[in-house]
């Protein structure tokens, strides 16, 4: 059996999908092939199952590339408002919560239809359960594309003039995902940036990691940092390590073996308190005048893991620049993780297509012809909060338009 169409994109993802239907809507033949048996999956899990489909500000500044400069064309093409415009068009409810993110009301499920409904509506093709085989390019500088049905073991052969390389990354591996598109852009000769999990929680080992679990549930907000970054967030125990928001931003600018710093207290000069304290309250206890500056169970873990021997000293006995040491370990809490919970549960994968080999105007290949990438199998990573999701739109909509002008 053997089909023939212009474009062929793999990855039946957000970005394969919206790609889809913006390159037919230019009048192109379009189909979508993807392995999995059901299109979308990472969508309709994302934001708790509310996708956060976008941020209300999109700058370049929110994402992470080897290449920082190639993401600003692409999003100067398609932002926030047009695809919000979008959304409204299909009468989709959503909320703003904090930093500008944007959440349906009912479910991610919406998000997922409206993509399928343009696709139909601009009569895409969606061809699922299908595992692609080989890929060759062709004299004409095409491609023919042989694949399995998973399901019925049918083969097919497919013809394309362009090919849109959707497939996303590591992130999930039980929603699908894989490295099939790293495997296809080093066949037409493009280099990999090494892989890592981002926005992923982070693990600890020894002594801190009992503390930490031992506080499994408690949030607070933090300023979470390292020697590039900070962020104010919340930050949340768990049996397995820290994550939330904080830990998660975090992730995507950390590598193994390196320290990060948190402010467990942002708000207060532990430092003054203490000194001051010390003045006006001399036999107090440290833990004492840190009441109702931290939760009193996180406060007990603290002092038996980091002061233990000044717990139970009068603060009039304890020196100023003990005090100031203390004082430092809640201000300036330094950890050194084991490593994160990786692609398990990584929300996106660090890393990818290297793209200097790409055209971001195009997100077409300089060393392939008519071969394309967008979405999270290139080296650009977004911070949380709807980033990722608009790179996926961004980077399909630049994508589309490149192949829909081509006569």
């Amino acid at each position: 059996m053997s089909h023939t169409v212009d474009t062929i994109i793999i990855g039946a993802g957000a970005s394969g999908l919206f790609c889809a239907f913006n390159v037919a809507s230019f009048g192109k033949s379009v189909l979508v092939l993807d392995h999995a048996n059901k299109a979308g999956k990472k969508i309709l899990m994302s934001g708790g199952g509310r996708c956060n489909f976008i941020n209300r500000q999109v700058e370049p500044r929110h994402f992470i590339s080897q290449n920082p400069h190639f993401v600003k064309s692409a999003l100067s093409k398609y932002g926030s408002d047009d695809f919000i415009a979008l959304v409204n068009q299909h009468h989709i409810a959503y909320h703003e919560r904090e930093h500008g993110q944007l959440f349906c009301d009912d479910s991610a499920k919406d998000i997922l239809d409206m993509l399928l409904k343009q696709c139909q509506d601009f009569g895409v093709g969606i061809h699922l359960h299908t595992v692609i085989d080989s890929i060759r390019a062709t004299d004409d500088n095409g491609f023919v594309l042989s694949t399995t049905h998973k399901k019925d073991g049918t083969t097919t052969t497919y013809q394309c003039q362009h090919l849109v390389i959707a497939t996303g990354g590591l992130s999930i591996p039980t929603l699908g995902s894989s490295g099939f598109g790293y495997q296809v852009a080093m066949q037409f000769g493009h280099t990999i940036v090494p892989t890592e999990a981002a926005l992923v929680p982070f693990t600890f080992t020894d002594a801190t990691g009992d503390l930490i679990k031992s506080q499994a549930g408690l949030s607070l907000d933090v300023i979470a940092s390292n020697d590039k970054i900070s962020f104010t967030l919340p930050l949340l125990f768990t049996h397995r390590g820290l994550s939330g928001p904080a830990m998660l931003q975090l992730s995507n600018y950390w590598h193994l073996g390196e320290s990060i710093t948190i402010n467990l207290a942002p708000q207060t000069d532990i430092a003054e308190l203490l000194l001051s304290a010390k003045k006006s309250h001399p036999k107090q206890l440290v833990r004492t005048a840190l009441a109702g500056i931290l939760p009193k169970k996180l406060l007990t873990a603290l002092e038996n893991h980091l002061w233990q021997a000044h717990k139970d000293t009068e603060l009039a006995n304890l020196k100023d620049d003990t005090l100031r040491q203390i004082a430092t370990t809640l201000n300036a809490w330094t950890l050194k993780p084991s490593g994160t919970e990786g692609y398990r549960v990584a929300e996106v994968t660090r890393g990818g297509v290297d793209t200097h080999d790409v055209s971001g105007k195009t997100m077409g290949s300089r060393l392939q012809p008519n071969l394309y990438f967008i979405g999270e199998v290139l080296d650009v990573t977004g911070w949380l909060g709807g980033y990722n999701f608009a790179w996926a739109w961004a980077s399909g909509y630049a994508c589309a338009e490149s192949i829909g002008m081509k006569w």
